[in-house]
């Protein structure tokens, strides 16, 4: 069946429909990742946004279930050059096309994402429409798609209710982890070629109690601080910072999540009394944003935002470069940051963007790519054991 990409500038891709067969409205960005479509697909900060996929083949090793970052998939609709119809992988349990149209997501292969990537590239993200309506209007669609917004979307992706998940168990299941998963060269040489994580030893603070507050969390963050031993609380984003105050957690996590970070005016007020206790935080993504909001800093829409798994951003303090999973349209900016309370810690090194901030006089540091994504290197998860740390050293104070 024919299907059609309609953006808000006017322009038309016609392609074949994939997954699920209805109309939707979104936000349209891109993905530059070569692999890792299900992790895209599952993460919540899609919510209210189509993705297209840049890699040309999207689809060849199938959908494993166990790899999900949540419950289900949170992208309004897929874009797609070519999606494999075959699954190659023994883990795989249904095909992409299979997924798609068991989460309700319209999508539209055989259209040139490379054309479409150079357009929101030059003109910036915009708005756009999937449909299988061949008799479609441009004059009633245009202004359907300017008119457009993602909305509060954080309301619509956190969970329903506190709940918790044991660092005792993790480890009981994973073992304890002293650093991100490695590959050993003398092994590769021998054919070992599996990730092999280190558990020479468990870290200094396993049985830390972990508030993460759930703006749009991808189950990653909390496995992270659970294989690493920590009890980890989840608790919904519009709970009160004095019930989180009241729980008494050695540390307090602010986690990734959807939309324009300035649409989360009750959830900044709550930010601000956390960052006013003297608790360790640690904040991703969107709760890196929100915590920036909260102390008087201000963020701004990118022209089309990064998101892909090969983003290199350096550590100002050692001079460092790591490759990094990304996911965002906005960024903090650094030219209204008072030093008094904050000052950078990462940058982007494509284009000198903010990707995190150390607080000061505070046990507080916050980072706008994703530490537990695996993007291929790992090394970035050190980040986790950075936050354990600190909880310690919090604690014995």
């Amino acid at each position: 069946m024919k299907a059609f990409l309609i953006l808000e500038d006017g322009t038309v891709f016609e392609g074949i429909q994939i997954g699920a067969n209805k109309e939707i409205i979104s936000e349209i960005v891109f993905n530059t990742s070569m692999a890792g479509y299900l992790e895209v697909l599952t993460d919540p900060s899609y919510a209210g946004q189509a993705v297209c996929m840049t890699y040309p083949l999207i689809g060849n090793y199938g959908v494993c279930r166990e790899d999900m970052e949540a419950k289900r998939a949170w992208p309004d609709g897929f874009i797609v050059r070519e999606l494999s119809r075959m699954a190659s992988n023994f883990r795989k349990d249904i095909t992409i096309q299979e997924f798609l149209e068991e989460q309700g997501i319209p999508g539209i292969a055989g259209i040139d994402t490379r054309a479409l990537t150079k357009i929101l590239r030059e003109k910036g993200t915009m708005n756009g429409m999937i449909t299988t309506n061949e008799a479609y209007d441009l004059k009633d669609v245009l202004p359907k798609l300017k008119e457009y917004t993602t909305g509060k979307v954080v309301e619509k992706v956190t969970c329903s209710h506190k709940y918790e998940i044991k660092g005792s168990e993790a480890l009981e299941q994973n073992g304890p982890l002293s650093g991100s998963a490695r590959f050993v060269p003398e092994d590769y040489a021998q054919g070992k070629r599996e990730m092999r994580p280190s558990i020479t030893r468990k870290l200094n603070g396993t049985g830390k109690k972990v508030a993460l507050l759930d703006l749009g969390a991808k189950d990653n963050i909390a496995r992270s601080l659970a294989q690493r031993g920590c009890d980890v609380t989840v608790y919904p984003a519009l709970t009160k910072a004095e019930e989180i105050i009241a729980d008494r957690p050695d540390g307090i996590m602010l986690s990734n999540g959807p939309g324009d970070p300035k649409e989360c005016e009750s959830i900044i007020k709550e930010i601000r009394k956390l960052y006013e206790t003297d608790i360790p935080i640690f904040a991703i993504c969107l709760g890196h944003q929100l915590m920036a909001l909260a102390t008087g800093a201000d963020t701004f829409k990118m022209k089309y935002g990064h998101r892909g798994g090969n983003h290199p951003v350096k550590d100002l303090e050692t001079g460092r470069v790591y490759i990094s999973s990304q996911n965002h349209g906005y960024v903090v900016d650094m030219d209204k940051l008072d030093p008094k309370i904050a000052v950078p810690a990462f940058i982007n090194v494509n284009d000198g963007t903010n990707e995190g901030l150390s607080y000061t006089g505070k046990n507080i540091f916050t980072v706008q790519y994703h530490p537990e994504a695996c993007p291929g290197p790992q090394d970035s998860s050190y980040l986790f054991d950075r936050f354990i740390k600190m909880m310690e050293v919090g604690k014995n104070a």
